[in-house]
Formats: C-alpha cells, structure tokens, sequence
C-alpha cells in the first residue's frame, strides 16, 4: 500500500490526483468514505479528479465531455462513456490515507 495524503489533506468533497508508480490515481473523500480509481476518463483524456463531485450519488462527472462514475465501482452512469475505470482499495491508518495499485 502507498501512502497518499492525511485526511485532514482531502477534505469532504474534494478530489486529489496523485501518481502511484507512474499511475494517475484519483483520491476522493465522500462523507468521510474515502475511495480511489483511475484518474483518466474510459472515454476520453480528462482528469477526473477535476469532475463535479455528487456525494449524496457517489458520482464524478467527467469535466469534458459529462459523463458520470460511481466512484464506489468505476462503472459508467451515464454516456458517452461506456467502460468502467478500475477501482482500487484505500485503507485509513492513524488519519493517514493509504491506496493499493
């Protein structure tokens, strides 16, 4: 496991991009849950760690062309994306956030 960030880095709400051996990793906290999938969009080159974030749905939109995931899955909501993105398990020890690719 990587350590990413403290929890006090990634407020509730927010996204952060960090690489994990050359990876673009997207860290999301929603509601004090904390969850990670790749940070490239399965349709097109586009951050989403830079999409509007929905906690309440547990989605991210993509921030070019709209397409939302279930941050929980990577799985697709909505077109024009079609595959999911992985997902990848996220551990919190002693406050400190922690990803494994």
């Amino acid at each position: 496991m990587e350590r990413i960030c403290t929890v006090q880095d990634l407020p509730s709400g927010e996204a952060r991009r960090v690489e994990v051996n050359g990876h673009p990793i997207a860290i999301f906290n929603l509601s004090g849950q904390y969850y990670a999938l790749d940070d490239i969009c399965s349709h097109a080159l586009s951050s989403l760690s830079e999409g509007f974030i929905e906690e309440e749905d547990f989605t991210v939109e993509c921030p070019k062309h709209g397409s939302l995931f279930d941050v929980r899955t990577g799985a697709p909501q909505s077109l024009p994306a079609t595959r999911p993105v992985a997902t990848y398990p996220v551990k919190v020890e002693n406050d400190e956030i922690f990803v494994e690719v």
